[in-house]
């Protein structure tokens, strides 16, 4: 059978750069079946979910998606608010709260960084969300539920299933919160490392596409230079900037072989600067089971150079 983790496979695409961007999460507990537009094809009130769907489409950097324990269901509905900045990462957790209430949210706020004591401080284990939902794309669900399933059981991490992390073709997908770095092709040694170093601050290497916090460039950048240097410390490199190179005219460098230039910054005070470049694939692939294949360009590194 065919599928589109195959054909990622066979061409050797890279994860770098792939992974959602959202700096804010809202998760929302929802048991029982997902429909592939789930906030609206679900058991929950479609009305509630049209809303907050509306709402994350007209806000910059809020994402959401509808969660659910592997394999059981749960007492009570809860939610998790969760900010993905360096030096301000957080996780909010609203027990037992009504879907409809959260959609009285300031999407503005939290996109900022903002709770405003919404809820209490999750005090848990870190979060893994494992993308499972198979009636958007067959790999979730062959991929991600076993893998979700393993690693709940293998205990260490709050484990959930999630709607939706973007980049089917990379299955199993996971989302790892506070710091929101996200992963694909994972295994379960794969999952171990993620958790282990998580719990301890810092970030696996091994299968991050990047994270959450920063644009696709500014993901590709980030662990560039995380590569470069050896650090592994989640909070550790505090800003990225990215922006499209200009051409020699001044212009905007669009087209194939587009380029962009990222500005990464260390705790420390040194800065790199990262050349990207969107360059052709070759083989034409599916975005997703089931779609057509189509030419993709990779987001490469051209160069990383320490700035003074």
């Amino acid at each position: 059978m065919s599928t589109c983790t195959a054909a990622s496979l066979a061409w050797a695409e890279p994860l770098a750069g792939t992974a959602a961007t959202a700096r804010t999460w809202l998760l929302i507990e929802q048991p029982g079946p997902w429909g592939a537009k789930a906030l609206l094809q679900s058991r929950l009130d479609p009305e509630v979910g049209a809303t907050l769907s509306a709402a994350a489409d007209g806000s910059a950097g809020v994402r959401v998606a509808l969660i659910r324990r592997p394999g059981r269901t749960t007492g009570g509905r809860r939610a998790f608010l969760a900010h993905t900045a360096p030096g301000n990462a957080w996780i909010r957790v609203l027990a037992d709260t009504d879907p409809a209430r959260l959609t009285g949210l300031d999407f503005a706020r939290l996109a900022e960084g903002h709770h405003d004591g919404i809820g209490e401080p999750h005090d848990g284990a870190p979060l893994v969300l494992v993308c499972t939902n198979g009636t958007r794309d067959r790999c979730c669900a062959l991929l991600g539920r076993p893998l979700a399933a393993e690693v709940a059981g293998a205990g260490g991490a709050d484990v959930w299933e999630i709607t939706h992390l973007g980049g089917h073709r990379f299955s199993p997908t996971l989302l790892t919160l506070p710091h929101g770095y996200a992963y694909g092709r994972m295994t379960s040694v794969g999952v171990k490392n993620v958790v282990a170093a998580l719990t301890r601050g810092r970030v696996a290497l091994d299968g991050c596409r990047g994270r959450s916090t920063w644009d696709r460039p500014g993901q590709a950048a980030e662990l560039a230079v995380r590569a470069l240097i050896g650090e592994e410390g989640a909070d550790a490199l505090t800003e990225v900037t990215a922006s499209r190179a200009q051409d020699a005219g001044g212009g905007d460098a669009g087209g194939e072989g587009a380029a962009w230039t990222a500005t990464v910054s260390h705790a420390d005070g040194r800065r790199w600067s990262v050349t990207l470049a969107d360059e052709p694939a070759g083989a034409a692939a599916p975005a997703s089971c089931g779609a057509a294949p189509a030419p993709a360009a990779r987001l490469t590194t051209r160069a990383v150079e320490r700035l003074p």
